[in-house]
């Protein structure tokens, strides 16, 4: 009965019920009689690797042997030592017997001598890995006999495993003992349980007991023997089965031979210390130095990390790739990750991620990416928008939304072009992932500012990118901002590439506008460019007006059949033209030298990248308009819809300019513009623009007191230019007011009389001044208002000196004069030829 209550108290029949590991499958082989079993954590499922050793009596040696071993395991620390998770003894009662199972749980590995089965490395490679693992078992026993005076003495294949990374990792401490060499009075063994020592591994002084001359000898001795039979097992192939085989060193790399001699010299006292193994030429090789410089990454400087990392591409492809994914791979991505790497290390770790299947590219790269987005470092951001398309299919669309874009969105207001333009062009790879939320509530945003940015190659991507996203926008998001983006601005940018691109993503959208908009907002819009100055957007425009007049004829052959419910254009496939729409025109900021604006745009055929001009380079090429003012008042448009989302408004950090025009898309509403001033604004503008005749203006005319005809002819020619000349509204303001004639009854308003306060006399900058005279000329005559404005009056005569005041001066001081008796000047004159 006691029994029965002890076995339930110790757990179940298998005695694991305390244990929190699920142990699994073992593998074939183990050192001495422990068995090694794959295991998996209770808690999160993670892998451990689990050993056991069972007996049937508590005393046994073997039992006392393996709580050395977890004692020993748990106690030393070492990165070339397997690490130690959790310990546990269970009794299980199965009738009259009683079972005592040991367990050790660490971290996964697998045993040597099925590893190097598994990855089959042959040559170069078969001798650069094994250099490396003998490199980390060195260290270990270096780290035991030097530093810690402890003796392992059973060093071989067996008690070698290998970590998910490829290390080499010592374990198999039943056997470990300190070393009493400063004990020579002694003469028990130093060893306790050497017994577990197979024959065939131990030294001549071992299998003699000779403790005497172990005391003596160094502490490594026993142990170097134990690396000169690793050595053996590892390049022959098969365990030591006698002593004597280590003497068949046909298998041993010949820069190699020389240590393994001394390894095994039969003078305990002459052997090999192992922390010198490394001094071998063996050990000088590509792998060992390159994981070396890794683990010691954070000790090196910018030039020394810089020049290994350049190197890093080309020599990865020369190392085992097995080694390289495993090793190289993980301690990659974890310098990138706390910042010791730089930048170019990133080229690499994607380089080694294209050789990953696509789920272990999920799991070992992907996190490691989406923190560098959060990094300062500009050439990080650099490196990862230029290789976005390598990984940027792998992301998900929440990981986009809500982790990466936040930080992609930064370089959209980056001082450096070159950043802007990169940023831009990742868009093509993330705005599919992206919410509609993001897309117009940021991501226009940004474009909106983009498209007047300095940089012409980066407003003609932004075109084009609108152009390639246009289907992930909803309805009324397109109805409001491609119309505007694609007229207003593209086809009125004075770069002719982008005016070009503005006419290709007009054609590639097509789809997506009703005849109404096509008839009324496009077409006017593109068929000023068919008499462009640039060749390419001439071609390009004509293109684009056949395309869609034959849209417009397809609707109107619809309406008169009767079908109306095709009446909302379908659209046409693209011209061939158009088909380099998806591939960037501009990409000339990734160039040092630049060349002036008028380079010409991207062939409609070709994807190659067109040299773009400086923010300060001036353009030959005057901006196109799209329509005359005339044009807009007479064919008033439809007015695109309403902004209900704040489109265009600078928000989430977006400095405002001062220019509202160049930030906004929605405020291009194709309502009837303003009436024009009657006289353009200079000479050059005239010249740039075909001149229309501007409607007439109706000008209302006050009592006597009001401004005459004359009165404004005579100020405008002696205002200056870019000076607004106001109508009088006092009558003591008009020298003339008393007897000016009436003004001429006609609805016309004279060309030369200011109306607008922002209008401007297009030849006041070469009108001839006005005389310096006090008096007031005669030969001005009312008739001028027929005239506009008296050529001569700058050069007239002075007026008579006759002490008679002119009918025409005066402020009513005078009598009125008569209109019957206007002809007192020539009485005058003849009175005076009289005498």
């Amino acid at each position: 009965m006691l029994k029965f209550l002890k076995g339930v108290v110790a757990g179940s029949g298998t005695g694991l019920k305390d244990l929190p590991y699920n142990i699994g499958e073992p593998y074939s082989s183990a050192w001495g009689s422990w068995t090694h079993s794959r295991g998996t954590s209770k808690d999160d499922g993670s892998l451990v690797s689990i050993f056991s050793l069972s007996g049937s009596n508590v005393q046994d040696g073997h039992m006392a042997a393996a709580r050395n071993g977890v004692k020993r395991l748990r106690t030393v620390r070492h990165p070339n030592i397997l690490s130690f998770l959790h310990s546990s003894e269970t009794e299980v009662f199965d009738g009259s017997t009683t079972k005592v199972t040991v367990y050790i749980v660490t971290e996964p590995v697998m045993p040597l001598s099925e590893k190097i089965k598994e990855l089959g490395l042959e040559g170069t490679q078969r001798d650069e890995y094994y250099s490396w693992g003998l490199h980390q078992i060195a260290k270990a026993v270096s780290f035991l006999n030097n530093d810690c005076k402890l003796v392992h003495g059973n060093v071989c294949m067996a008690s070698v495993v290998v970590t998910q990374t490829l290390d080499w990792k010592l374990h198999a401490f039943d056997v470990l003992s300190e070393f009493d060499g400063h004990n020579e009075a002694s003469t028990g063994p130093m060893l306790q349980f050497e017994w577990l020592i197979g024959l065939q591994y131990k030294p001549t002084e071992l299998q003699k007991s000779d403790w005497t001359t172990i005391r003596k000898s160094p502490p490594w001795a026993i142990d170097s023997w134990g690396l000169g039979c690793l050595i053996y097992e590892l390049y022959s192939g098969r365990k030591l089965a006698k002593m004597e085989e280590l003497r068949n060193a046909v298998h041993i790399p010949k820069s190699l031979l020389p240590d393994y001699q001394r390894l095994l010299n039969s003078h305990s006292s002459r052997r090999l210390n192992p922390s010198k193994l490394d001094n071998s030429e063996y050990f000088q090789n590509k792998l060992v130095e390159t994981i070396q410089f890794m683990e010691v990454l954070n000790l090196k400087d910018s030039v020394e990390k810089d020049t290994f990392f350049r190197k890093l591409p080309n020599l990865a492809e020369q190392l085992p790739r097995q080694i390289v994914l495993k090793k190289l791979l993980p301690q990659l991505a974890s310098a990138l990750e706390f910042g010791s790497a730089a930048a170019p290390a990133l080229t690499t770790l994607l380089k080694m991620g294209a050789w990953l299947s696509t789920d272990e590219f999920s799991v070992k790269i992907l996190p490691t990416i989406v923190k560098l987005f959060a990094s300062n470092d500009r050439a990080i951001r650099v490196g990862l928008l230029q290789h976005i398309e390598q990984y940027g299919e792998s992301l998900s669309a929440n990981v986009v939304d809500e982790q990466v874009f936040p930080h992609v969105a930064t370089g959209f207001s980056d001082t450096s072009a070159f950043l802007r333009e990169l940023t831009l062009k990742s868009m093509l790879v993330l705005a599919p992932k992206l919410s509609q939320r993001t897309i117009s509530g940021t991501l226009l945003k940004y474009l909106s500012k983009l498209q007047v940015d300095e940089e012409p190659a980066i407003r003609t991507n932004t075109t084009i990118l609108l152009g390639n996203i246009a289907g992930y926008l909803n309805e009324g998001t397109r109805r409001r901002v491609l119309i505007n983006a694609f007229t207003v601005r593209a086809l009125r940018d004075g770069f002719s590439p982008a005016r070009a691109a503005g006419v290709m993503a007009l054609c590639a959208t097509s789809s997506y506008y009703d005849a109404t908009e096509i008839a009324t907002r496009i077409l006017p819009n593109i068929v000023i460019l068919a008499i462009d100055s640039d060749s390419d957007v001439r071609t390009k425009a004509f293109q684009a007006i056949d395309q869609f007049l034959q849209i417009a004829k397809q609707h109107h052959e619809k309406i008169t059949t009767g079908d109306t419910s095709g009446a909302v254009s379908g659209g046409l496939p693209s011209i061939p033209g158009n088909a380099s729409l998806l591939g960037w025109a501009m990409s000339s900021l990734t160039l040092k030298g630049k060349v002036p604006e008028q380079a010409p745009p991207a062939s409609a055929n070709a994807n190659m990248p067109i040299p773009s001009a400086t923010s300060n380079a001036s353009s030959d090429i005057a901006p196109v308009h799209a329509s005359s003012n005339t044009e807009s008042a007479d064919q008033p448009m439809p007015p695109s819809p309403t902004s209900t989302d704040g489109w265009g408004e600078i928000e989430n950090g977006i400095d405002e300019e001062n220019d509202a025009d160049k930030d906004r898309w929605d405020e291009f509403e194709p309502v009837e513009e303003q009436k024009p001033p009657p006289a353009l604004a200079n000479i050059q503008a005239a010249q740039k623009r075909p001149v229309i005749q501007p409607k007439q203006h109706h000008v209302g005319h006050v009592s006597d007191s009001s401004t005459s005809g004359f009165t404004a002819t005579l100020l405008v020619v002696n205002s200056r230019p870019k000076n607004t000349v106001k109508p009088a509204k006092e009558e003591n303001d008009d020298l003339w007011g008393s007897i000016a004639a009436p003004p001429p009854r006609t609805a016309s308003n004279p060309l030369n009389v200011k109306t607008d306060e922002d209008g401007d006399d297009p030849w006041g900058s070469i009108a001839a001044p006005a005389p310096k005279t006090l008096s007031k000329p005669l030969n001005v005559k009312s008739s001028a208002m027929e005239d506009n404005d008296d050529p001569w009056a700058a050069i007239a005569a002075p007026p008579p000196t006759t002490k008679a005041k002119p009918l025409s001066s005066g402020r009513g001081r005078g009598a009125k004069g008569v209109p019957a008796k206007l002809g007192a000047q020539r009485i005058n004159r003849t009175s005076s030829s009289g005498l």
